[in-house]
């Protein structure tokens, strides 16, 4: 009987050499990433709409009559009256997947954006997780569900768009900001050329400039980056943009002619403004005015103020020292005084989120040593008037509780999307068909881009400011002591 124990227990041993390395904890966090996986797709599921790759099989379609020999703006996909209605340089970049049936790229297409989602919320979390203490890999295991799980996500994947890779592209070029003001900490350490280069984050604005190239609403970060004196990675993205568009000209001018001259101009090849997915300012006030074109006059005076608004608090943001926060106003901006802005666009709601959820934190955490620190004051010769500035004690527990609740109500938000519910459409349903609360809910994406444009809070200090002489400004700010 001892004989048969002991061979047991040695067959058990290579087990335990495996096991022996394993942090409990390490297994309840992957637990506990798995679980909220599994919640994210029922969340998909309960709230999204049925996905068929909608806008990936005329995309497929497109590339797939262009590379026959036809004329790309000419493809009507089957049954619809929609087309190709992005940039030459785009049906170039999407031109591969006419070797692939259109199944196989779309659930490429929607691995490669998870995976981007992924990349971006690691690299937007990293300061904060190194400041909490927290595992950078459970938070983004966590993090990336959540925000798949949510209306522009799940619409982007769903329907095969490209949103998500196009906001990893800008989010690049934030990192290679944040490199750039850390030059010397990296790439001196480098053992290639390619690797200092890109430690070093003089590519930065490369990024904005193809996502331009691809789609025209991200060129408002060039002007953001004008504004604030970053010439570098401004001229980078201007440079980039225009290289791309002069080489697309070069490969394929007949197309470019047509995009530029023709199909550009063509609105009604994107659909109209009123259309319920459009969380526009436009779609806001055609909705409104229970129209199906926007009231211009109206939009044009209402999109120069939120331009106005959204630039200078962008700025603001960053002469703070947050340039998270001013990239995702930016984001934010755009969304609201383009003309079509889709529920799957609005995809700067992630980074707004973090932002507040951050906010909440931060604020907490500056509320622990209040207290202690006063009643110290009010104890030591007697302040007169100190006992009567004491906040209460339930004063740290409450600090940060309006960012925290702004933070879960924007994604609960847009995790249950009110606006499909009450989708309307005219001539034939008008948008008040159910009333003053039906309308709210068809407009509340909308409204909240709005309020966010206006109220997103920045974090002083959250990040360097990104400026190109720093090492210069630094021996400056030195001097003046």
């Amino acid at each position: 009987m001892p004989t048969t124990v002991g061979r047991r227990l040695d067959r058990l041993a290579p087990v335990h050499r495996v096991t022996r390395g394993i942090d409990r904890r390490t297994v309840v966090r992957t637990g506990i990433v798995a679980a909220v996986a599994y919640a994210a797709w029922l969340a998909i599921g309960a709230f999204g709409r049925p996905y068929n790759f909608f806008d990936m099989k005329i995309y497929h379609g497109a590339v797939v009559w262009w590379a026959s020999g036809n004329e790309l703006y000419d493809f009507i996909a089957p049954s619809t009256t929609l087309g190709f209605t992005y940039p030459p340089f785009a049906g170039l970049v999407m031109l591969p997947m006419s070797w692939l049936p259109v199944d196989a790229a779309a659930w490429l297409n929607a691995l490669a954006s998870i995976a981007a989602v992924a990349v971006v919320l690691a690299a937007l979390l990293r300061p904060i997780v190194d400041r909490l203490g927290w595992p950078l890999w459970f938070t983004v295991g966590i993090a990336t569900p959540m925000a798949v799980a949510i209306e522009p996500a799940r619409e982007s994947l769903g329907y095969g768009q490209v949103n998500l890779l196009l906001f990893a592209l800008v989010m690049a070029d934030l990192v290679g900001l944040r490199w750039r003001a850390k030059r010397g900490t990296h790439h001196d350490t480098a053992n290639s050329a390619l690797a200092r280069f890109v430690y070093s984050g003089a590519w930065a604005g490369a990024g904005i400039g193809l996502a331009t190239a691809v789609k025209l609403t991200p060129a408002l970060f060039i002007a953001y980056l004008m504004i604030t004196r970053q010439w570098r990675a401004a001229l980078t993205a201007v440079g980039t943009t225009i290289g791309v568009t002069l080489g697309t000209f070069a490969l394929v001018g007949e197309e470019s002619r047509t995009y530029f001259s023709s199909v550009l101009w063509q609105t009604e090849r994107v659909g109209a403004a009123d259309m319920t997915p459009n969380q526009s300012l436009a779609g806001l006030l055609a909705r409104l005015y229970d129209s199906i074109e926007t009231p211009g006059l109206l939009w044009l005076a209402f999109s120069v103020l939120v331009l106005a608004l959204g630039l200078s608090r962008a700025a603001a943001a960053r002469a703070d020292g947050d340039e998270l926060t001013a990239f995702t106003l930016v984001g934010l901006t755009a969304n609201v005084i383009s003309p079509i802005s889709w529920s799957h666009h609005l995809v700067w709601v992630i980074p707004a989120i973090i932002v507040l959820a951050d906010a909440a934190v931060r604020r907490h955490e500056a509320s622990r040593g209040l207290l202690p620190r006063l009643s110290t004051a009010s104890t030591a010769g007697g302040v007169p008037g100190v006992n009567a500035l004491r906040p209460p004690i339930w004063y740290p527990t409450l600090t940060g509780l309006r960012h925290a609740v702004a933070a879960i109500g924007l994604y609960l938000l847009f995790l249950i999307s009110p606006i499909w519910p009450y989708e309307h459409q005219l001539p034939e349903v008008s948008h008040y068909q159910d009333g003053l609360f039906g309308a709210l809910m068809e407009n509340s994406l909308a409204i909240a881009l709005i309020v966010l444009v206006a109220a997103l809070p920045w974090r002083p200090g959250a990040e360097p400011a990104f400026y190109h002489d720093r090492p210069l400004r630094a021996a400056q700010l030195t001097g003046r002591r």
